[in-house]
């Protein structure tokens, strides 16, 4: 893992490094919630991320340990690591922030009618499937396309 050179030790500047701006977050929300694994499947994504944008925040996510490419046949995908599965409880504050601020939200209603019934349980089930289908996975292992939730 690439270690960055920190101007202070706050908890918050460290995770800003990590994923402070909004194509990474964009990307490891395509890993998590919509099964967007390639290079091509986040160039389509609709916020439309530039070619070399995104080159650049794969690569940095990987040196982070967010991420890991997947190798062997039909190789090329990227799946998230243990340590990105991790950001799991943060994506769904930020999705339930969201849906309650944003009266516009795209957030599917079953996924922030599941998150204020009973965040803990859900987060629970999200984190095994995610699981199940990012560590140790490749490609033909593939899991079923999970229902887009945001």
């Amino acid at each position: 893992m690439r270690r960055r050179h920190h101007k202070s030790d706050c908890p918050v500047h460290f995770a800003l490094e990590v994923f402070g701006d909004p194509w990474t977050l964009l990307i490891i929300r395509d890993l998590m919630f919509k099964d967007r694994r390639t290079y091509s499947e986040f160039l389509r994504a609709e916020e439309g991320i530039a070619t070399n944008v995104l080159a650049d925040r794969l690569t940095r996510l990987e040196q982070d340990g967010i991420i890991a490419k997947d190798e062997g046949p039909g190789g090329g995908g990227y799946r998230l690591t243990p340590k990105g599965i991790d950001l799991l409880p943060i994506m769904m504050e930020i999705i339930g922030w969201s849906a309650k601020h944003d009266p516009r939200t795209a957030a599917d209603r079953e996924f922030v009618r599941r998150l204020r019934a009973d965040r803990d349980s859900f987060t629970k089930e999200l984190r095994s499937l995610l699981q199940a289908s990012h560590v140790g996975r490749r490609p033909a292992d593939r899991a079923s396309k999970r229902t887009e939730m945001t």
